[in-house]
């Protein structure tokens, strides 16, 4: 069967075999406790350990026993969109009008929109490596070349104002960013994030901006959306992360008046609209009951990011910059390994810890990289640190 050529921009998703093998192991007599073994620790997923609140549970429950599951539409609930107008007023001091705002099937949903939408062949979009990889691959499947440019820790692995200059030549069509990061739990402070917007500006091109995980910022300075640096900025977020609706399949968009059009177009067709009982359910998000349960987590992952990186630091694994965001540290074992694929098998083996190889997230030294979730319970990264250091004696 002859196949569409634009699946040789998209490369497998090789982080899914780690996992696989991690399941594997765990089946065996290695996490056995029958046989001496114990228990598989995966601190390689990235999903919060508490899912959806009781309120949202609730709503769900109350929205398929009143049978309002028929179609919404294709931009999403109304109150929906309110409601969150009102969110981004109340938590970050923004003025995001509601018909800005367009629901999608998911983050997911949210960028291959952004991207269909935007960019074609031929087209550039210049992004930070280390990112997350779907992400460059929803470029990829609109035709367009996502063009990676290493990040050190220097830059806390994001883009600068001065490299985007430098990249861009007459193809380029826009940035796709992430603040906080996926693998890396940093951010792009405020004023870096201006300079790049109005130097994408300048050159008539457009800003998107990963914020799944805005919601998680554990620092004060980073706590803003791109959004406050112009209404030219598409912004993609998600109720997985901060929220905790996972399975749901649940994000927005928020756009430029002139793009919520096309993007509803392209929805119609493509997705027709979000579960409408996600949609419903996601109304008690907003619930006082709830976000006091929203930011009682976020207190806790930062309760587990000031434990996990010092530990990981006094064993004398290289955690370079501390992560302000999200739930992840970008860790550099090339003191310990020449290949981090590998040493990600060994810990698995060894420790019967999995964590997650750089090989996914870009193309310059992902070798040196593992990322760590500290989304799993803090007893259960204080076993991680314990046998990890034994691991390392």
């Amino acid at each position: 069967m002859r196949l569409a050529g634009r699946l040789d921009g998209i490369e497998p998703f090789y982080v899914m075999e780690c996992a696989k093998a991690a399941m594997q192991i765990a089946r065996g007599p290695l996490c056995d406790p029958a046989q001496g073994g114990r228990p598989m620790i995966y601190l390689n997923i990235g999903e919060p350990d508490a899912g959806a609140t009781l309120a949202v549970q609730r709503a769900a429950q109350a929205c398929i026993e009143a049978g309002r599951t028929q179609y919404t539409q294709a931009t999403g609930l109304p109150e929906l969109r309110a409601a969150l107008s009102r969110w981004y007023a109340q938590r970050f001091g923004l003025d995001i009008a509601p018909e800005r705002i367009v629901i999608t099937a998911g983050a997911s949903a949210a960028l291959q929109l952004a991207c269909l939408a935007l960019f074609e062949r031929g087209d550039k979009v210049l992004t930070p490596d280390p990112c997350y990889p779907c992400n460059r691959h929803f470029v990829a499947a609109a035709d367009a070349e996502a063009v990676l440019l290493p990040a050190g820790a220097d830059q806390r692995f994001q883009l600068t104002a001065e490299q985007v200059v430098e990249a861009w030549d007459a193809h380029t069509r826009g940035v796709l960013l992430a603040s906080p990061s996926n693998p890396t739990g940093t951010s792009i402070a405020p004023e870096e994030m201006r300079a790049i917007v109005e130097a994408v500006r300048e050159r008539c091109g457009v800003t998107v901006v990963d914020e799944i995980y805005l919601g998680l910022s554990f620092d004060e300075r980073f706590e803003r959306s791109a959004l406050s640096h112009g209404d030219d900025v598409i912004s993609v977020n998600s109720f997985s992360k901060y929220f905790g609706m996972t399975g749901w399949r649940l994000g927005w968009l928020v756009l430029p008046p002139e793009l919520v059009g096309p993007v509803e177009k392209l929805a119609q067709n493509l997705f027709i609209c979000p579960s409408s009982i996600a949609q419903h359910a996601a109304l008690a998000c907003f619930e006082p009951e709830s976000l006091a349960e929203y930011e009682r987590r976020r207190a806790s992952f930062r309760e587990r990011r000031d434990f996990v990186v010092p530990a990981l630091r006094q064993l004398g694994l290289d955690v370079p910059v501390m992560p302000d965001g999200a739930f992840y540290a970008w860790i550099d074992v090339s003191r310990h390994s020449a290949n981090s694929w590998d040493y990600a098998f060994k810990l698995m083996n060894q420790a019967q810890i999995a964590l997650t190889p750089g090989r996914d997230f870009g193309r310059h030294d992902p070798q040196r990289w593992l990322r760590l979730s500290f989304a799993s319970s803090m007893e259960q990264l204080q076993e991680a640190v314990r046998r990890w250091g034994q691991v390392l004696k």
